[in-house]
């Protein structure tokens, strides 16, 4: 798998979707990252971004727009879920003290050998397994 500089949680690309308004300084940095930075995804991420915007935003998208705004990260190097990488997402879970589905994330992030993952849902700048998370929109609000 190629070696990347970073990973998206699901808020990076939940922001950067036209019908997310709620935040332009999100919107752009959202944009901004995807643009400027080697990045990987997992599975799990797109899943939960499809979720998310087919049903649970203010304005759902249809399922077929939402496919048609997902489908470019398909090329993206991409992490699916296997036995390996469930055991690493458990392990960290149980040494981190945090939830399955953030350690699953991590586990794909490392699997990607990502140093970084961005995301505004776990804590800005620790370091979990030699994966540092990154808030991008810290200040934003």
């Amino acid at each position: 798998m190629p070696v990347v500089e970073a990973m998206f949680d699901s808020n990076v690309l939940i922001y950067a979707l036209p019908r997310h308004p709620q935040s332009p300084a999100k919107q752009a940095r959202a944009w901004e990252l995807i643009a400027q930075t080697k990045f990987g995804i997992s599975f799990q991420v797109l899943q939960e971004v499809f979720v998310t915007v087919t049903r649970k935003i203010q304005r759902p998208l249809p399922s077929d727009e939402a496919l048609r705004i997902l489908m470019p990260f398909l090329s993206f190097p991409l992490v699916t879920g296997t036995p390996g990488l469930f055991l690493t997402a458990v392990r960290m879970a149980e040494r981190y003290q945090i939830h399955y589905y953030d350690a699953a994330i991590l586990a794909a992030a490392k699997e990607l050998e990502a140093a970084t993952l961005y995301s505004e849902d776990m804590g800005h700048g620790q370091v979990y397994d030699g994966v540092r998370v990154i808030n991008p929109f810290q200040g934003l609000d």
